[in-house]
């Protein structure tokens, strides 16, 4: 059987205020990637999605990013490759502490925001990045996109590189994500957000916003928790995967 997994941005609320369903999330997706206090969540969030992902045996992933709660981690942030490395290992130290506690564990790393999008471009933060998770602890997986330098570093290190596709962002025909800041950027429709989800894991492909074809290589799915449409979106890719008989399943087993 066809399987896949289906992660999603979650823990992302801060104090008194929230971000997204997640308790419903968690009950669709199979992996979480968990925030770690940078650019949103704190401790009791922390500890209290590493629990709900536990009891639904939904595996957990540390979605480290730069130290900015204000711009939500969405910022382009100068760092030193020495404060980025020190800012990583302390991120994951907090997860992975917080993860045994809640009886599950971290199995994967996936930068959040502009980190994730920066590392995937520059090899200088890409190598920091995974040298950090690397220096933690090396069984941890790398979830990027494909043919990024995040993965080029993680397999360089002899870490797992696992790449992701992304069910609810347009792509530019480099297979690069379109910008936010530009109109249709992201995607709302659950129904077409299914099929073009269906193309890439079965196809392999997926149309961009010019309207060419491009190659994907999909062992993952991220459906972004913060959209208003994200249960539904996750809900519906789940379905019409389950009738084409592809199995949703975390790709790092939890423990």
């Amino acid at each position: 059987m066809t399987t896949i997994d289906l992660n999603s941005d979650l823990g992302e609320g801060f104090g008194a205020w929230t971000m997204g369903d997640d308790r419903a999330m968690l009950d669709v997706v199979s992996s979480a990637n968990v925030a770690c206090g940078f650019h949103a969540g704190d401790p009791a969030i922390m500890l209290d999605t590493c629990r709900l992902a536990a009891e639904r045996g939904v595996a957990v992933g540390a979605h480290v990013a730069y130290r900015d709660l204000v711009g939500f981690g969405r910022r382009a942030v100068e760092v030193t490759p020495e404060t980025l490395y020190a800012d990583v290992v302390h991120q994951l130290g907090a997860l992975l502490a917080t993860a045994r506690v809640a009886g599950t564990a971290v199995t994967y790393v996936k930068p959040h925001g502009a980190l994730y999008n920066t590392a995937c471009a520059d090899p200088v933060q890409a190598e920091v990045v995974v040298r950090a998770t690397a220096d933690v602890d090396p069984s941890l997986a790398v979830l990027a996109l494909p043919d990024s330098e995040l993965l080029r570093a993680a397999t360089a290190h002899g870490l797992r590189a696992v790449s992701e596709v992304f069910a609810d962002r347009a792509y530019e025909p480099d297979g690069s994500l379109v910008p936010r800041s530009r109109p249709g950027a992201v995607l709302h429709d659950p129904t077409a957000v299914a099929d073009r989800v269906l193309r890439m894991v079965t196809d392999g492909t997926v149309t961009t916003v010019d309207g060419s074809v491009v190659p994907v290589r999909a062992d993952s799915v991220c459906v972004h928790g913060d959209s208003p449409d994200a249960v539904a979106m996750a809900r519906a890719i789940r379905a019409l995967l389950d009738r084409h008989g592809v199995a949703t399943t975390p790709f790092a087993p939890t423990p």
